[in-house]
């Protein structure tokens, strides 16, 4: 396998990614993430060589996706601490100032 071919199969799997999260598919996210994972690995074991423009394009497509990815996370565990706020009745908790005062028990 060459450093090209690992990294198409990341990009491939960061696809996946964006689509099973999209989906909320924990399976299909797994999956992806460890496909993206392995090809990861081989590209490290390939070494550091320096790279070709081909190459540099497919790393930086190749991170724009797992940007897309992160983005993604971001927003769902922000929307689940914010239902889990409504759910304890303390929706306002992020926001709130503290004033500088520490209780302690």
């Amino acid at each position: 396998m060459t450093r090209r071919d690992a990294l198409i199969g990341v990009i491939d799997s960061l696809h996946v990614e964006i689509a099973a999260l999209k989906a909320n598919d924990i399976d299909a996210l797994e999956r992806a993430t460890q496909a993206k994972l392995a090809g990861l690995e081989t590209i490290a074991a390939m070494g550091t060589a320096p790279v070709g423009p081909e190459l540099r394009e497919l790393a930086e497509e190749a991170n724009r996706l797992n940007e897309t990815c992160r983005i993604y996370v971001n927003l769902m565990a922000a929307n689940v601490r914010r239902r889990l706020q409504v759910l304890t009745g303390d929706a306002g908790a992020g926001y709130r100032p503290t004033g500088g005062i520490s209780v302690y028990a």
